[in-house]
Protein backbone atom coordinates (compact mmCIF):
# COMPACT_ATOMS: atom_id res chain seq x y z
CA UNK A 1 0.00 0.00 0.00
CA UNK A 2 1.45 3.53 -0.69
CA UNK A 3 1.02 6.34 1.06
CA UNK A 4 2.39 9.36 2.42
CA UNK A 5 5.10 9.09 5.55
CA UNK A 6 2.70 11.66 7.04
CA UNK A 7 2.25 14.04 10.45
CA UNK A 8 5.90 14.23 10.81
CA UNK A 9 4.64 17.87 11.60
CA UNK A 10 7.00 19.67 13.74
CA UNK A 11 10.23 19.82 11.87
CA UNK A 12 13.34 21.84 12.52
CA UNK A 13 13.48 24.19 9.48
CA UNK A 14 17.44 24.30 8.98
CA UNK A 15 17.58 20.27 9.28
CA UNK A 16 16.17 20.54 5.99
CA UNK A 17 16.36 23.28 4.41
CA UNK A 18 19.00 22.14 1.97
CA UNK A 19 16.60 21.29 -0.12
CA UNK A 20 15.56 24.62 -1.51
CA UNK A 21 18.50 24.73 -3.47
CA UNK A 22 17.09 22.02 -5.52
CA UNK A 23 14.17 24.89 -6.18
CA UNK A 24 14.61 26.44 -9.76
CA UNK A 25 13.36 30.34 -10.70
CA UNK A 26 10.32 29.08 -12.10
CA UNK A 27 8.06 30.60 -9.75
CA UNK A 28 7.54 34.30 -9.47
CA UNK A 29 5.43 34.19 -12.69
CA UNK A 30 2.13 36.51 -13.39
CA UNK A 31 -0.77 36.05 -14.80
CA UNK A 32 -1.49 38.34 -18.26
CA UNK A 33 -4.29 38.78 -21.13
CA UNK A 34 -3.21 39.21 -23.94
CA UNK A 35 -6.93 40.16 -25.52
CA UNK A 36 -9.26 37.36 -24.83
CA UNK A 37 -6.77 34.32 -24.71
CA UNK A 38 -4.44 34.32 -21.36
CA UNK A 39 -0.81 34.19 -21.81
CA UNK A 40 1.45 31.05 -20.38
CA UNK A 41 1.72 31.36 -16.79
CA UNK A 42 4.18 29.53 -14.88
CA UNK A 43 3.44 28.69 -11.09
CA UNK A 44 5.64 26.73 -8.47
CA UNK A 45 3.42 24.80 -5.90
CA UNK A 46 5.18 23.63 -2.81
CA UNK A 47 3.65 20.74 -1.21
CA UNK A 48 4.79 17.88 1.55
CA UNK A 49 4.01 14.42 1.44
CA UNK A 50 1.26 14.35 3.30
CA UNK A 51 -2.31 12.91 1.45
CA UNK A 52 -4.56 15.23 1.20
CA UNK A 53 -1.49 17.84 0.12
CA UNK A 54 -0.46 14.95 -2.35
CA UNK A 55 -4.20 15.26 -3.59
CA UNK A 56 -5.33 18.55 -3.75
CA UNK A 57 -1.67 19.91 -5.00
CA UNK A 58 -2.11 17.16 -8.52
CA UNK A 59 -5.47 18.53 -8.86
CA UNK A 60 -4.47 22.25 -8.84
CA UNK A 61 -1.99 21.09 -11.28
CA UNK A 62 -3.70 19.00 -13.84
CA UNK A 63 -6.76 21.56 -13.68
CA UNK A 64 -4.26 24.65 -14.05
CA UNK A 65 -2.53 23.03 -16.87
CA UNK A 66 -5.64 22.42 -18.74
CA UNK A 67 -6.25 26.13 -18.50
CA UNK A 68 -3.33 27.19 -20.11
CA UNK A 69 -0.86 27.37 -16.48
CA UNK A 70 2.67 26.35 -16.52
CA UNK A 71 2.95 24.44 -13.03
CA UNK A 72 6.18 23.31 -11.50
CA UNK A 73 5.64 21.48 -8.16
CA UNK A 74 7.87 20.67 -5.49
CA UNK A 75 7.93 17.96 -2.74
CA UNK A 76 9.55 19.12 0.92
CA UNK A 77 9.57 19.14 4.34
CA UNK A 78 7.27 21.46 6.12
CA UNK A 79 10.40 23.85 7.40
CA UNK A 80 11.28 24.20 4.19
CA UNK A 81 8.27 25.23 2.42
CA UNK A 82 7.73 28.20 4.76
CA UNK A 83 11.38 29.12 4.21
CA UNK A 84 10.56 28.42 0.29
CA UNK A 85 7.64 30.62 0.20
CA UNK A 86 9.40 33.48 2.52
CA UNK A 87 12.18 33.84 0.39
CA UNK A 88 9.81 33.48 -2.95
CA UNK A 89 10.93 30.39 -4.24
CA UNK A 90 7.41 28.78 -4.06
CA UNK A 91 4.39 30.69 -5.16
CA UNK A 92 1.58 28.64 -3.08
CA UNK A 93 1.49 26.07 -0.56
CA UNK A 94 -2.32 24.54 0.07
CA UNK A 95 -1.61 22.69 3.70
CA UNK A 96 -0.97 25.04 6.05
CA UNK A 97 -2.47 24.07 9.28
CA UNK A 98 -3.56 26.40 11.51
CA UNK A 99 -3.43 27.73 14.31
CA UNK A 100 -1.80 25.23 16.36
CA UNK A 101 0.11 22.28 13.85
CA UNK A 102 2.27 24.86 11.58
CA UNK A 103 2.10 27.77 14.00
CA UNK A 104 6.05 28.26 14.48
CA UNK A 105 6.33 28.70 11.27
CA UNK A 106 3.31 30.77 10.67
CA UNK A 107 4.64 32.67 13.48
CA UNK A 108 8.10 33.21 12.05
CA UNK A 109 7.56 33.88 8.10
CA UNK A 110 3.83 35.59 8.60
CA UNK A 111 4.75 38.66 7.77
CA UNK A 112 6.22 37.47 4.11
CA UNK A 113 3.36 35.16 3.56
CA UNK A 114 -0.32 35.67 1.76
CA UNK A 115 -2.57 33.83 3.62
CA UNK A 116 -5.05 32.81 0.73
CA UNK A 117 -8.38 31.26 3.33
CA UNK A 118 -9.57 27.99 4.33
CA UNK A 119 -10.67 25.27 2.33
CA UNK A 120 -10.60 22.63 5.01
CA UNK A 121 -12.24 23.28 8.27
CA UNK A 122 -12.49 19.91 10.13
CA UNK A 123 -8.89 18.52 10.83
CA UNK A 124 -8.45 16.95 13.62
CA UNK A 125 -6.37 14.20 15.68
CA UNK A 126 -7.63 11.20 16.25
CA UNK A 127 -7.39 7.39 17.69
CA UNK A 128 -9.53 5.17 15.77
CA UNK A 129 -10.36 1.69 15.85
CA UNK A 130 -13.03 -0.29 13.17
CA UNK A 131 -16.55 0.39 13.88
CA UNK A 132 -16.86 -3.69 14.09
CA UNK A 133 -15.48 -3.01 17.70
CA UNK A 134 -18.22 -2.19 19.09
CA UNK A 135 -17.32 -1.94 23.26
CA UNK A 136 -14.71 0.43 22.82
CA UNK A 137 -16.25 4.08 21.87
CA UNK A 138 -14.11 6.45 24.13
CA UNK A 139 -10.41 6.58 24.45
CA UNK A 140 -10.95 5.90 28.26
CA UNK A 141 -12.48 2.43 27.09
CA UNK A 142 -8.72 1.30 26.38
CA UNK A 143 -7.64 0.84 29.62
CA UNK A 144 -10.12 -1.76 30.72
CA UNK A 145 -9.96 -3.36 27.42
CA UNK A 146 -6.03 -3.45 26.53
CA UNK A 147 -5.62 -7.08 26.35
CA UNK A 148 -8.34 -6.92 23.02
CA UNK A 149 -5.45 -4.54 21.32
CA UNK A 150 -1.92 -6.80 22.76
CA UNK A 151 -1.96 -3.50 24.95
CA UNK A 152 -0.78 -1.51 21.89
CA UNK A 153 -1.45 1.84 20.16
CA UNK A 154 -0.20 1.22 16.38
CA UNK A 155 1.52 4.57 15.45
CA UNK A 156 2.98 6.18 12.72
CA UNK A 157 6.88 7.95 12.30
CA UNK A 158 8.52 8.73 16.40
CA UNK A 159 8.92 12.35 14.76
CA UNK A 160 5.31 13.06 14.01
CA UNK A 161 3.34 15.61 15.99
CA UNK A 162 0.62 13.24 16.73
CA UNK A 163 2.82 10.80 17.96
CA UNK A 164 4.09 13.23 20.61
CA UNK A 165 0.48 14.35 21.63
CA UNK A 166 -0.42 10.30 22.08
CA UNK A 167 2.70 9.96 24.38
CA UNK A 168 2.47 12.82 26.42
CA UNK A 169 -0.85 13.86 26.40
CA UNK A 170 -3.51 11.40 25.54
CA UNK A 171 -1.87 7.97 27.12
CA UNK A 172 -1.13 9.85 30.80
CA UNK A 173 -4.20 11.75 30.74
CA UNK A 174 -6.27 8.71 30.43
CA UNK A 175 -3.86 6.59 32.78
CA UNK A 176 -2.77 4.24 29.93
CA UNK A 177 0.72 3.71 31.24
CA UNK A 178 1.10 0.22 31.94
CA UNK A 179 -1.52 -0.93 30.15
CA UNK A 180 -1.32 0.39 26.40
CA UNK A 181 1.81 1.23 24.61
CA UNK A 182 2.73 3.48 21.45
CA UNK A 183 4.05 1.30 19.18
CA UNK A 184 5.80 3.89 16.32
CA UNK A 185 6.62 2.43 12.59
CA UNK A 186 5.49 4.55 9.52
CA UNK A 187 2.30 5.63 8.22
CA UNK A 188 2.81 2.73 5.44
CA UNK A 189 2.75 0.23 8.08
CA UNK A 190 0.26 1.66 10.05
CA UNK A 191 -2.18 1.67 7.21
CA UNK A 192 -1.11 -1.96 6.14
CA UNK A 193 -1.68 -3.09 9.76
CA UNK A 194 -4.82 -1.50 9.59
CA UNK A 195 -5.90 -3.09 6.51
CA UNK A 196 -4.76 -6.35 7.18
CA UNK A 197 -7.24 -6.34 10.49
CA UNK A 198 -9.87 -5.41 9.00
CA UNK A 199 -9.63 -8.07 6.50
CA UNK A 200 -9.12 -10.74 9.01
CA UNK A 201 -11.88 -8.44 11.40
CA UNK A 202 -9.14 -8.27 14.26
CA UNK A 203 -9.59 -5.41 16.64
CA UNK A 204 -7.01 -2.72 16.18
CA UNK A 205 -6.79 0.44 17.44
CA UNK A 206 -4.73 3.36 15.18
CA UNK A 207 -3.45 6.71 14.83
CA UNK A 208 -5.22 8.83 12.63
CA UNK A 209 -6.69 12.28 11.51
CA UNK A 210 -8.98 13.86 9.19
CA UNK A 211 -8.47 14.50 6.52
CA UNK A 212 -7.52 10.87 5.55
CA UNK A 213 -8.58 8.59 2.54
CA UNK A 214 -8.81 5.68 5.26
CA UNK A 215 -12.53 7.02 6.20
CA UNK A 216 -13.54 6.77 2.54
CA UNK A 217 -11.84 3.36 2.25
CA UNK A 218 -13.06 1.31 5.79
CA UNK A 219 -15.72 1.90 8.08
CA UNK A 220 -13.91 3.46 11.23
CA UNK A 221 -14.69 4.97 14.27
CA UNK A 222 -12.93 7.41 15.98
CA UNK A 223 -12.47 7.13 19.80
CA UNK A 224 -14.68 9.73 21.55
CA UNK A 225 -12.14 12.01 23.71
CA UNK A 226 -13.64 13.68 26.98
CA UNK A 227 -10.82 15.21 28.01
CA UNK A 228 -9.66 17.41 25.03
CA UNK A 229 -5.83 15.46 24.88
CA UNK A 230 -5.93 14.99 20.84
CA UNK A 231 -6.50 18.66 21.00
CA UNK A 232 -9.08 20.56 19.33
CA UNK A 233 -9.70 20.60 15.47
CA UNK A 234 -7.92 23.00 12.60
CA UNK A 235 -8.25 24.38 9.90
CA UNK A 236 -5.98 23.74 6.70
CA UNK A 237 -4.99 27.35 4.94
CA UNK A 238 -3.90 27.72 1.48
CA UNK A 239 -0.65 30.43 1.51
CA UNK A 240 0.96 32.15 -1.01
CA UNK A 241 4.42 33.86 -1.03
CA UNK A 242 4.23 37.54 -0.41
CA UNK A 243 2.87 39.48 -3.39
CA UNK A 244 0.72 36.26 -4.53
CA UNK A 245 -2.45 37.75 -4.90
CA UNK A 246 -1.05 40.63 -7.20
CA UNK A 247 0.67 38.01 -9.51
CA UNK A 248 -1.87 35.88 -9.71
CA UNK A 249 -5.13 37.60 -9.17
CA UNK A 250 -7.40 34.64 -10.85
CA UNK A 251 -5.72 32.09 -9.48
CA UNK A 252 -5.61 33.82 -5.77
CA UNK A 253 -9.36 33.99 -6.28
CA UNK A 254 -9.56 30.08 -6.94
CA UNK A 255 -7.60 29.60 -3.49
CA UNK A 256 -9.86 32.12 -1.15
CA UNK A 257 -13.26 30.55 -2.50
CA UNK A 258 -12.14 26.61 -2.56
CA UNK A 259 -13.92 24.20 -0.21
CA UNK A 260 -13.85 20.68 0.21
CA UNK A 261 -16.44 18.23 1.83
CA UNK A 262 -14.60 15.17 3.63
CA UNK A 263 -16.80 13.34 0.82
CA UNK A 264 -14.93 15.00 -2.26
CA UNK A 265 -11.35 14.94 -0.27
CA UNK A 266 -11.58 11.25 0.57
CA UNK A 267 -13.08 10.32 -2.89
CA UNK A 268 -9.70 12.22 -4.25
CA UNK A 269 -7.61 11.32 -2.16
CA UNK A 270 -8.37 7.01 -2.67
CA UNK A 271 -8.32 7.69 -6.03
CA UNK A 272 -4.61 9.52 -5.88
CA UNK A 273 -3.64 6.56 -3.55
CA UNK A 274 -5.17 3.83 -5.58
CA UNK A 275 -3.26 5.15 -8.95
CA UNK A 276 0.50 3.29 -10.04
CA UNK A 277 2.93 5.52 -8.77
CA UNK A 278 3.93 8.10 -11.34
CA UNK A 279 0.41 8.35 -11.99
CA UNK A 280 -1.14 10.83 -9.42
CA UNK A 281 -1.73 13.38 -11.80
CA UNK A 282 -3.36 11.35 -14.26
CA UNK A 283 -5.34 10.09 -11.49
CA UNK A 284 -6.66 13.59 -10.58
CA UNK A 285 -7.20 14.58 -14.19
CA UNK A 286 -9.76 11.52 -13.92
CA UNK A 287 -11.49 12.20 -11.01
CA UNK A 288 -11.21 16.28 -12.02
CA UNK A 289 -13.54 14.67 -15.56
CA UNK A 290 -15.77 12.63 -13.14
CA UNK A 291 -16.82 15.68 -10.49
CA UNK A 292 -16.44 18.52 -13.03
CA UNK A 293 -19.51 20.37 -11.65
CA UNK A 294 -17.46 20.54 -8.61
CA UNK A 295 -14.09 21.88 -10.69
CA UNK A 296 -16.20 23.99 -12.57
CA UNK A 297 -17.40 25.98 -10.09
CA UNK A 298 -14.30 25.86 -8.01
CA UNK A 299 -11.49 27.19 -10.81
CA UNK A 300 -14.11 29.21 -12.10
CA UNK A 301 -12.16 32.68 -13.67
CA UNK A 302 -9.45 30.59 -14.28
Amino acid sequence: MRTSKRFGRILAVGAAVTALVGLTAACGGRESQSGNSQEAKSVTIGYINWDEDVALTNLYQAVLEDKGYKVKTQMLDVGPIYAGLAKGDVDLFLDSWLPATHKQYWDQYQNQLEDLGVWYDNATLNLAVPEYVSDVNSIADLKDKASMFGGKITGIEASAGETGIVQKNAIPQYSLDGTMTLQNSSTTAMLAALDSSIKAKKPIVVTLWHPHWAYSRYQLKDLKDPKGAMGKGEQIHALGRKGFEKDFPALAGVAKKLKMSDEDLGSLEDAIQKAPKGQEKAAAKQWADQHKQFVDQAFAGL
